[in-house]
């Protein structure tokens, strides 16, 4: 068995856009998460302020590197959606 017997709507689809539904699911799923996650630490970065506000510094430095690592994921699934798109 091959892909396409499972698969059978990419035999109607060219290669260009197999390339553009390739492209647009590494997008999509890659970009799920880092939202979820940028998301969820601003809140509770918030919860904690209202609840500390002393800690304040330490609380802003944590967030800031938490959402720059979450958003580098979210930068790692554009860059293999534009190589999908136009490399491959």
């Amino acid at each position: 068995m091959d892909l396409l017997s499972y698969l059978p709507f990419l035999v109607i689809l060219e290669t260009d856009g197999a390339k553009a539904i390739g492209a647009a699911i590494a997008m999509a799923v890659g970009g799920i998460a880092p939202a979820l996650a940028i998301g969820m630490l601003v809140g509770k970065a918030m919860e904690a302020l209202g609840r500390n506000p002393e800690a304040r510094a330490a609380i802003q430095t944590n967030m800031i590197l938490g959402v720059a690592f979450a958003e580098a994921i979210g930068i790692y699934a554009l860059l293999s959606a534009l190589i999908i798109a136009f490399v491959i």
